[in-house]
């Protein structure tokens, strides 16, 4: 998985995970909420890819 998504993706994935350790070494609540929110953006961007790629006919199963 780390392969495909390559050095940029690999280091967007340290700051984000950095940046939720930094706000949870100051508000644990804060931060698990922070990271639910990332979570949930992460959810549906793949929804959005994976339902256009699936109209481009680039899908896998219907």
């Amino acid at each position: 998985m780390l392969a495909k998504l390559g050095v940029a993706g690999v280091a967007g994935i340290v700051v984000l995970l950095a940046g939720i350790g930094l706000v949870a070494w100051q508000n644990l609540v804060l931060a698990a909420g922070l990271a639910l929110v990332v979570s949930g953006l992460g959810l549906v961007v793949y929804g959005l890819v994976t339902s256009l790629l699936s109209s481009f006919g680039l899908g896998g199963m219907p």
